[in-house]
């Protein structure tokens, strides 16, 4: 088993909160988290028919089992539990009794809200960052290979071929996860919504764009992109704009949480393919605000991520709000240096001098370029204290 690096951050929550939400994709690692970190605790994994019925049925007399507490994995698929939890943590100050884990946001989110709000501690688990595959023996670690198998446990540890992993993920994933969310009737054309949304990776969100190539309306299309959301599917990047009034663009940019679901949507077959493929660079930048979105999570904090665009077409690829200036951030998928690379570092220092700047770029070397801006090499991007 690889160390997870949230590890420490979901024990911390459990003496804090009497219960602890544990959060992300499917099959991102959280089952095998929780019992790492909790071995003491019943585990109970309600996608066991059996189990799940049982509870759906005598949801009182299915938790009076578990005085002692467990993990429920799972757990939005039997929202009957959510009302007797919430007695049940009323009636006790014991902390970390509860460990639910979820693959599917919106829901639990939902019946969080409503039974245990202030009552629960929060975590996402997305699929391994790169310093976590860094601990796999035997793994690569190029780029190409890192940005074509992506992060996900079962191919990046236990060594599933990503062309025979990857299908089935989103068989499973589009017949059973999408029709719980939603009940979607026509899930071919919801597939190849998924398919047309990996070829906008980095891109504006233009929703009607993505409707009109799809075959059906925009509000079909809004509420399917709000599926994927909630199931860790894709996640957007919204515009940095405070103090740039009406001149900054303000649609978010769509990304995948993993760069491997992402390549197998985009019909890629090997790393290979990725050498000259025109969606390289738009994949590479999709990797690094992964890397720096999880490093965030992974601290059990929420994202701090934006990106900035004015109208005259001015654009940084990340800005991270922190006080008390913003950090900005460029991301080239290129190994070698070229001075375009800078032209908008430079614009944005010129309106806000006292920010940090940051080259994050393909090559191997990282040191201070011409007193302006870091160019930080993506090996070493675990190493900035900007997040």
């Amino acid at each position: 088993m690889i160390e997870r690096i949230a590890e420490p951050v979901l024990k911390t929550l459990a003496k804090q909160f009497r219960a602890v939400a544990l959060v992300g994709p499917r099959q991102s690692g959280k089952s095998t988290l929780a019992k790492a970190a909790f071995p003491g605790k019943a585990y109970v994994s309600l996608e066991n028919p059996e189990i799940k019925q049982r509870a759906i049925d005598d949801p009182k007399g299915f938790l009076s089992q578990y005085h002692q507490g467990a993990i429920f994995d799972e757990v939005q698929r039997v929202p009957e539990l959510f009302n007797y939890l919430q007695q049940i943590l009323d009636e006790s100050d014991e902390r970390g009794k509860f460990i639910l884990s979820g693959s599917n946001n919106f829901l639990m989110l939902e019946k969080i809200t409503q039974s245990l709000a202030g009552r629960i501690g929060y975590l996402d688990l997305l699929p391994f960052s790169y310093p976590e595959i860094l601990r796999i023996n035997n793994y690569p670690k190029e780029i190409n290979d890192l940005l074509f198998r992506g992060g996900y446990p079962a191919v990046a540890y236990e060594g599933v071929d990503a062309k025979f992993w990857f299908p089935a993920y989103v068989r499973t994933y589009v017949e059973r996860d999408v029709r719980q969310i939603k009940n979607i009737s026509d899930l071919t054309t919801f597939q190849r919504f998924m398919f047309l949304c990996a070829g906008r990776i980095g891109q504006q969100l233009n929703l009607s764009s993505l409707a009109i190539e799809c075959g059906i309306d925009h509000k079909t299309a809004q509420s399917w992109l709000s599926v994927m959301q909630a199931s860790y599917i894709v996640h957007l990047l919204q515009p940095y704009h405070k103090n740039y009034s009406k001149r900054v663009i303000k649609s978010p940019k769509l990304y995948f949480y993993d760069t491997g679901l992402a390549c197998y949507l985009l019909a890629l077959e090997s790393a290979n393919n990725l050498v000259n493929h025109t969606m390289r660079g738009a994949l590479f930048e999709n990797f690094i605000v992964n890397e720096l979105l999880k490093m965030r999570l992974n601290e059990g904090l929420r994202s701090n991520l934006f990106y900035w665009r004015d109208v005259s077409g001015h654009e940084l690829d990340l800005i991270i709000d922190k006080n008390p200036e913003p950090v900005a951030i460029e991301i080239k998928s290129g190994m070698t240096l070229n001075t375009e690379y800078f032209k908008n570092l430079y614009f944005w220092n010129k309106l806000n001098p006292e920010s940090q700047k940051i080259l994050i770029y393909g090559g191997d070397e990282s040191f201070r370029y011409n007193d302006m801006c870091e160019v930080v090499s993506w090996r070493t991007l675990s190493t900035l204290s900007t997040v």
